[in-house]
């Protein structure tokens, strides 16, 4: 735990000390004058309703964000329990928890919901239909919490994270591009890439504003996989050509979306400013990344 009573609220992460998102989440939130509690989930089980219930009285949580989630989108296709259990009924369990102490909850969802048959970006209100168990676990969760009435939440609905720590598609992408004259990634797919940095800071924001609802949080801007993989490889500076290659010559068990590009339109109207472009952010990802010319 870190940090006394503040003006902005006390803030529980779960995944908070490991997560791709989680780790600078609470970075965000201190920095916006949270006192946080990043967890892991040995210090603090998600699926333990009671200690989740002393978590947060014994913290006086304000708000409590769930970064946990089941996000192998291919190995979802065979272990449908696996996936709901952590998308569907966590959320349920975490909804609940923070309906009987008034906690502010805030759960990120996917761009998985949408079935992508479209070409313009997806507001909030559009239909949803989810073509995977990934996307449709996801979507399930996101009813279980509207399902709990509570009255205060937040849902995110994000897309193709990066961002230092973890693994990631820009980081395994450079690794290959390293050691590789050439890549060949699928180009017929578009989506909202999205830096982790980003995120967590539009969540600190947001969670401060207390407004509730559903949001949708990505980078400004659309790219395929293979724009993105080739925007990467260039800031890098590697030799290797990134070659397009339609989503038949790299079968996945899971099927994407071939169009899932979210509006933030709501978002940036809620936090008072635009979300930076993508090529801007995976570029500052990107040189993070690098060994220093000195």
């Amino acid at each position: 735990m870190s940090g006394a009573a503040s003006e902005t609220g006390r803030a529980i992460v779960l995944g908070g000390k490991t997560g791709l998102l989680g780790r600078p989440l609470v970075a965000a939130l201190e920095r916006a004058g949270f006192a946080v509690w990043g967890t892991t989930r040995s210090e603090l089980d998600p699926f333990d309703a009671g200690a989740v219930a002393r978590g947060l009285d014994d913290f006086a949580a304000t708000h409590l964000f769930n970064t946990v989630a089941y996000t192998a989108v291919d190995a979802a296709e065979d272990d449908v329990p696996g996936a709901y259990r952590l998308n569907r009924d966590l959320p349920a369990l975490l909804a609940r928890a923070c309906g009987r102490t008034g906690t502010l909850f805030v759960h990120y969802s996917t761009d998985f919901v949408f079935d992508g048959t479209r070409d313009t970006p997806y507001a909030e209100e559009d239909p949803t239909c989810p073509q995977s168990v990934y996307g449709a676990s996801k979507l399930a969760g996101e009813q279980a919490i509207l399902d709990a009435g509570l009255a205060r939440y937040q849902i995110l609905r994000t897309a193709w994270l990066y961002g230092p720590g973890k693994k990631n598609f820009v980081a395994t992408i450079l690794g290959l591009a390293a050691t590789r004259p050439e890549l060949r990634v699928v180009a017929d797919q578009i989506g909202s890439p999205t830096y982790t940095l980003d995120l967590a800071g539009w969540s600190a924001d947001l969670a401060a504003t207390g407004k509730t609802g559903l949001f949708h949080a990505v980078g400004s801007g659309q790219a395929s996989w293979c724009e993105l993989a080739a925007e990467a490889v260039a800031a890098a500076g590697h030799p290797c050509r990134v070659l397009p290659i339609a989503s038949s010559e790299y079968p996945q068990k899971a099927r994407r979306p071939a169009y899932s590009v979210l509006a933030n339109t709501k978002l940036a109207g809620a936090i008072g400013r635009e979300p930076r472009p993508w090529i801007q952010t995976v570029r500052e990802y990107v040189y993070g990344l690098m060994p220093s010319a000195s």
